[in-house]
């Protein structure tokens, strides 16, 4: 009678040391496994069959998941959808935002480089340094034409002085002055520069009474000739009893590293629209050109980049607007290029940059081009395949694991 409980403690066994494994392999694997049910044991009377362990290895091997197994499983296969939808997404933005080249973008990309010769207007509270809040709610509104200036061009700045209710107050002029502004541990070559802010319509001052105090400074002729790097401009002022301070900071090129050299022309090539600007590069080194392109009806269309390196003689600068970028965005014809602008890059150097002449308002209307005229392919570079590459990698990983968990081991 001893061999009956002794076979049945050896029948429990085995689907009991099955379950253990399997739980130690859930727990010890990378992912979580599958782990078979076991089967219910016998009524304590019943004899096991002869062929019981290949019975229980078929059964096995046939069910299915536990309930703790199949909840892991779920967790996991929730983790991969989650990797695979912000892997898809990270490859979709890249593609989107690099079809087109860096040097040939939509305005609507740029909007702060579209108009770059209106003047730089702000707020501030009318008060003086190392002071804090506003009195009474005055503010101090400040506009300057620009913050690069190039050899002989001049900058007008202008001050008011406004309530809660933007109505204009009077102000009195205490002292303006501009003045280098040297890098760290340099003493300045140049000598202060009083400026005479008026409301009187001259000087510099657009209409007189208006409650709008103007001055214009033009380094070349004013004491910066000669000048590579900043000016600062401080007005000191006085309403009633209060008094107010604020400056301007622009960036002067005495010497421009090179001229331009006629108009510019266009040439349709490779599906895309080319525009050349001739030049005399006297400084060899890297040229930022930068020009802004409008539709038939004026609105923005595109920013135009040249960012190369460049030798000494004469050149010229290529402005690009991809094929693609006109494709997609079906711009009405023709096509003016306006506003543009460029410097020589100085590496490591304050102030980073030598203004050349701004050419400034509208400079060529393009030919009238049929819309088939242009490539439709996106952009292409050693980078960018790449990239796109490894982000498809990405997903097809999220995918593969997903199908994996999905249908099972």
């Amino acid at each position: 009678m001893a061999q009956g409980p002794r076979r049945r403690w050896l029948w429990w066994l085995t689907p009991a040391a099955a379950v253990g494994l399997g739980w130690l392999v859930w727990t010890f694997a990378g992912e979580p496994q599958a782990a078979p049910v076991s089967a219910a044991p016998p009524s304590a009377g019943a004899r096991p069959a002869a062929n019981t362990s290949s019975q229980q290895q078929a059964a096995a091997s046939a069910a299915p998941f536990s309930a703790a197994g199949a909840n892991a499983r779920q967790m996991q296969l929730a983790l991969w959808q989650q990797r695979l939808e912000r892997a898809q997404s990270a490859l979709d933005a890249y593609r989107s935002s690099t079809r087109y080249p860096h040097e040939s973008r939509p305005a609507s990309e740029h909007p702060d480089q579209m108009q770059p010769n209106q003047p730089v207007a702000e707020d501030h509270a009318f008060r003086m340094p190392g002071t804090t809040g506003s009195a009474n709610g005055l503010q101090l509104k400040t506009t300057q034409e620009r913050v690069f200036v190039q050899g002989s061009e001049s900058v007008r700045f202008t001050v008011s002085l406004r309530d809660s209710d933007g109505k204009a107050l009077p102000l009195r002029i205490v002292r303006a002055a501009a003045r280098e502004v040297p890098p760290a541990r340099t003493a300045s070559l140049y000598p202060e520069v009083p400026l005479d802010f008026n409301d009187e319509g001259n000087a510099g001052d657009a209409a007189a009474a208006d409650g709008v105090y103007s001055a214009r400074l033009q380094p070349a002729t004013q004491g910066f000739a000669g000048l590579l790097g900043q000016i600062r401009v401080q007005v000191f002022m006085q309403y009633r009893d209060l008094q107010g301070f604020t400056y301007f900071d622009i960036v002067y090129s005495g010497d421009a590293p090179a001229s331009w050299q006629g108009g510019p022309r266009e040439a349709l090539e490779d599906g895309s629209l080319n525009f050349y600007l001739k030049a005399d590069v006297r400084e060899a080194g890297r040229y930022v050109v930068t020009g802004r392109i409008d539709d038939a009806s004026g609105k923005p269309f595109a920013l135009l980049t040249f960012n190369e390196e460049v030798q000494a003689g004469p050149q010229e600068f290529k402005l690009t607007l991809f094929g693609k970028l006109v494709r997609d965005a079906k711009p009405q014809f023709p096509l003016t290029l306006r506003d543009v602008d460029g410097f020589l890059l100085r590496p490591d150097a304050y102030p980073d940059r030598k203004l050349m002449p701004r050419l400034p308002g509208k400079l060529l209307a393009s030919k009238e081009y049929p819309l088939a005229s242009f490539a439709d392919a996106e952009w292409s570079s050693e980078e960018r395949d790449r990239y796109l590459s490894e982000l498809s990698r990405d997903v097809t990983q999220a995918q593969t694991r997903i199908d994996q968990l999905a249908t099972g081991p």
